[in-house]
């Protein structure tokens, strides 16, 4: 059953990557969305390619690739918990909705595109993308995802121990005070 499962994601996997792969060529000569203020914002083709630059050399979206796979598989297993006897079947058509669905990924590319060319210019995103390609930058984008993993761990803990201070030290003063906390 495991296995199944793996070959499943791995296939779903492998349908994204391949939709990906495909939308990387920008075909709109420009691109039209909402900016905060709502007024329409165009970005070039330029604008849009450089920001997509900036976002491969980053590895900005890297973890991206694994939502459609992990969604499929928690769709599994919901169905397969109410639904023990048609796991092979729920399995099949899960796969196929999300080969299906994989189709729809260059939106969320198109998107994250959008964003960083509202944030920054064209020379600005071409600087990013040299420091990206540059051996630091290279190492960076790496690292980034067990930096940020490690910080947020470490901000946790941080917030805990400050948590249980604070609730001890408010209860001391309070008992100082009289009051029975």
């Amino acid at each position: 059953m495991r296995f199944i499962s793996l070959s499943r994601t791995a296939g779903v996997a492998m349908a994204a990557a391949l939709v990906v792969a495909g939308s990387s060529g920008l075909s709109a000569q420009t691109s039209t969305n909402a900016n905060q203020s709502g007024e329409q914002q165009t970005f070039t083709r330029e604008h849009l390619h450089a920001a997509q630059r900036a976002i491969d050399a980053s590895k900005a979206t890297e973890g991206f690739d694994q939502i459609l796979p992990t969604i499929a598989e928690q769709t599994t297993g919901l169905f397969t918990r109410s639904y023990p006897a048609l796991a092979g079947q729920i399995e099949e058509v899960t796969t196929q909705v999300a080969i299906e669905m994989a189709q729809r990924r260059p939106q969320l590319d198109r998107t994250i595109q959008e964003i960083w060319a509202r944030r920054f210019t064209i020379e600005e995103l071409d600087e990013i993308t040299a420091f990206y390609t540059s051996p630091i930058g290279e190492k960076v984008a790496d690292l980034s995802p067990s930096i940020s993993a490690l910080s947020v761990g470490a901000s946790k803990q941080w917030a805990d121990a400050l948590s249980t201070e604070m609730v001890e030290e408010v209860r001391r003063r309070m008992q100082a005070q009289g009051a029975p906390l």
